[in-house]
């Protein structure tokens, strides 16, 4: 984990923008943030280096502040002993199975922050093994990453052509601290509106139930989500028990929750009631990983259009139907490239009552569109011969 003691205040401007290979409007952007100036206590100072300490840019400015540092480090190592490296803004871990190799790439790290006046932090630096030791696993962005021993029925493999068994498997849960954390706002939730109405309640708790399940969906398997679900109903039945007044706790429990296939769901009152968001009910899911060296603004505008769904060169329309389709063409279903010529085309066509709407709509090449709209007239044209 990196910090930034005093190093913040000495990062070179001309070396961070340097660094930024985008759109000439979001460059421009950027050095105006840097030159921007500081106001503090009513006096205005300017701003030759540096970045704004708390500001929202600084997770950005670090961002690219230590782009390059992956490709650097590892370039210095032989192609089998090459470590590792992930990094999120400023967080990052080195894995490698040799303990040298790390050492080694923690010298070559500090080496390359140096040059753009970071550091290391010593406190918040560690080395730990994934398997062994006294606290095997490490957390990483609210994951836990941990390693067991198991048998060859259950070992992972080392994967391409030499596949082999490694004796051990991964688990990536979310981490205890995040899960203490979560747990510890959803019950602030609940005592800052236990006086409120029950539908005020639900509409603050699904917000955070649905961002923090949907954020560990991609590693947690469904027992974890309930786990969360059977942690977070003791504090609605602290909720209830607040709430009881002179009826018994069993009859407020009973007006609190309701049966939905079989399962009990917290509820609120009324003829719409609001239901309560289960952390259960997020689906698990792959993530996809982002190519390495992959930037939404790098022009490559198809790859984060059906990544992500929208693109800012790119209508939303075609970023939305990219996505949907997952970046097909769905006449010919090759794939479609950045130099591509596409079109909307309505599934079935206007002349025949089709609507504007996105469940009517796909997107295809534009010879594919052509070819796609002769076969509709040709088919109009039969039917007003037959009639």
């Amino acid at each position: 984990m990196l910090t930034y003691p005093s190093a913040r205040d000495r990062i070179d401007h001309s070396a961070l923008l340097a660094k930024i290979d985008s759109i000439k409007p979001l460059k421009r952007q950027i050095k105006q943030w840097l030159k921007a100036g500081i106001m503090e206590n009513r006096k205005f100072a300017k701003t030759t280096a540096g970045t704004p300490q708390g500001g929202v840019i600084s997770p950005l400015l670090a961002n690219i502040a230590l782009d390059g540092m992956i490709r650097d480090v590892c370039g210095r190592f032989k192609k089998k002993d090459r470590p590792t490296i992930i990094r999120y803004a400023d967080d990052f871990v080195v894995l490698h199975e040799d303990i040298g190799i790390i050492l080694r790439s923690k010298e070559l790290v500090s080496e390359w922050l140096a040059d753009m006046g970071l550091e290391l932090s010593e406190a918040k630096t560690s080395i730990r093994h994934t398997r062994d030791g006294k606290e095997p696993g490490f957390d990483f962005l609210g994951f836990n990453i941990r390693q067991w021993k198991v048998g060859k029925h259950h070992s992972g493999k080392t994967g391409g052509h030499r596949s082999r068994l490694i004796g051990h498997k991964t688990y990536i849960r979310a981490s205890d601290k995040a899960r203490k954390n979560h747990r510890k706002a959803l019950k602030k939730v609940v005592e800052d509106y236990k006086s409120v109405g029950t539908d005020v309640l639900i509409t603050k708790l699904n917000p955070i139930i649905k961002g923090w399940s949907n954020y560990y969906s991609i590693v947690s398997d469904k027992t974890d989500l309930w786990e969360e679900d059977y942690q977070f109903r003791h504090i609605l039945r602290g909720y209830a028990n607040y709430r009881k007044s002179r009826k018994s706790l069993g009859k407020t429990l009973e007006n609190l929750f309701t049966q939905i296939d079989g399962r009990q769901v917290f509820r609120s009152k009324g003829t719409n009631p609001k239901l309560l968001i289960k952390h259960g009910d997020t689906e698990t899911r792959i993530h996809k990983v982002v190519r390495p060296e992959a930037s939404p603004y790098d022009g490559n505008w198809v790859y984060w259009s059906e990544r992500r769904g929208k693109h800012p060169e790119t209508p939303k329309p075609v970023a939305k139907l990219l996505k949907k389709q997952k970046g097909k063409c769905a006449w010919c279903g090759h794939y479609i490239m950045p130099d591509d010529q596409l079109e909307v085309d309505h599934i079935v066509p206007r002349s025949k009552g089709g609507s504007d709407e996105y469940k009517n709509l796909q997107l295809l090449h534009q010879h594919c569109h052509d070819s796609k709209t002769a076969l509709d007239l040709a088919g109009i044209r039969n039917k007003e011969t037959k009639g």
